[in-house]
């Protein structure tokens, strides 16, 4: 009886606590819970442990983030999948500070990069910008993966989502692993989705991340990435005492001879399968694309967008675009030219107030919650999105 009044004092006294100083989420911290008995249930089925290494998977068209584990064997296999609640911008990589983008490359994750304490319930900064952006000129600040479902830049799940994911990187790192790969793509590189975007201005940039993700679906296994004449190269060997340079032209370098022989077994197969595409093409299948960022001048655009409405100006409701530039409402209103009204017409009403800077701000700022990125969805809606990050 005693040990039971004692419980039941004790529970009192936690419960107290948290009303007066904060709350049961301070007790078991979020940060802190452990992935779903079933989940881990099936990783076992699967060879895996709950603390074996991960790597992480991001498809912006298909809004999909993949978290691959580690197996006995060594090769990884699919844990779980997530849809992906929001991402910020268009196809295409991140240029610079407030284009709004969400990054497209290869980025590593160390535990100095989790955050539990985030406003956005839990995140973990992607580590942009990576050696690959800094040589191009790229730059943004606090890109990350997070919760609260809210984006501008940074890829959003629901927290729930958050909870799971920052749990395998937590339980990653208490296995000893020091970091872990994360592989953001604009879609799954298949030789369909690279015929539709044969023409895009980013497509050079996609070949390139693509030669990464070939080799990971060779081996399963990430593959090791570096920098050099200012592209990714993967998998690469060195002569002793050689090092690469992100600036520098690449040196001469080896590949082991079984990645070797699988890729090319496997680009053969891939470039009958593009051609395949491209003639379907050409017969009228044209399967729809995504709206995708215009190169480093339309990111431009949109980051002066971006500076104007964080000071207040009375900006365009949506970003700006190649196709329709003006950031300003006032020129945007110019450029219509004037309105003209027909003899026959009755008397003109008159036209209703302008908005003031603060509206047109509030305006602006008008919440999309819910608002997924979608392949039939007008452009500049698919910008309009949170307020968080670069």
């Amino acid at each position: 009886m005693n040990t039971s009044f004692a419980r039941a004092g004790l529970l009192l006294a936690v419960l107290a606590f948290a009303g007066c100083n904060g709350t049961l989420e301070d007790i078991a911290p979020k940060a802190e819970k452990s992935l779903p008995p079933a989940l881990v249930q099936s990783m076992r089925v699967k060879g895996m442990t709950q603390t074996s290494p991960i790597m992480v998977r991001i498809f912006k068209e298909e809004a999909k983030l993949e978290v691959w584990k580690r197996k006995d064997n060594g090769r990884y296999d699919l844990a779980t999948s997530y849809e992906i609640c929001k991402w910020s911008g268009q196809l295409g990589p991140k240029f610079t500070e407030g284009d709004r983008q969400a990054p497209e490359g290869f980025y590593s994750v160390r535990p100095h990069q989790m955050n539990p304490t985030s406003q956005y319930h839990l995140a973990f900064n992607m580590g942009f910008p990576n050696a690959f952006d800094r040589v191009n000129g790229r730059n943004g600040t606090h890109l990350m993966v997070h919760g609260a479902c809210s984006s501008a830049g940074c890829y959003s799940m629901t927290d729930a989502q958050m909870e799971q994911i920052y749990a395998f990187a937590r339980d990653a790192f208490k296995g000893g692993q020091s970091e872990f790969q994360i592989q953001a793509f604009p879609f799954r590189m298949t030789a369909a989705n690279m015929a539709r975007y044969r023409n895009d201005p980013n497509y050079q940039f996609w070949t390139m991340l693509k030669e990464g993700y070939d080799h990971f679906e060779i081996t399963r296994v990430p593959p090791k990435v570096d920098v050099c004449g200012k592209r990714y190269v993967f998998n690469q060997e060195l002569e002793a005492g050689r090092s690469l340079s992100a600036a520098a032209a690449c040196p001469v370098t080896t590949q082991p001879e079984s990645l070797r022989v699988a890729y090319a077994g496997y680009k053969a197969k891939y470039d009958a399968a593009f051609q395949a595409a491209l003639d379907g093409q050409g017969a009228g299948k044209v399967a729809p694309v995504s709206e995708t960022i215009d190169g480093l001048k339309e990111a431009a655009l949109v980051a002066d967008w971006s500076r104007r409405r964080a000071r207040g100006e009375r900006v365009t409701p949506q970003p700006p675009t190649m196709e329709a530039p003006h950031i300003l409402l006032a020129d945007k209103e110019r450029a219509k030219g004037p309105v003209t009204t027909p003899a026959i017409a009755a008397a003109p009403t008159p036209a209703p107030a302008a908005a003031s800077p603060q509206q047109a701000v509030v305006e602006a700022a008008a919440p999309t919650d819910g608002a997924k990125p979608e392949s039939a969805r007008p452009k500049l809606t698919q910008r309009l999105l949170g307020m968080f990050g670069g």
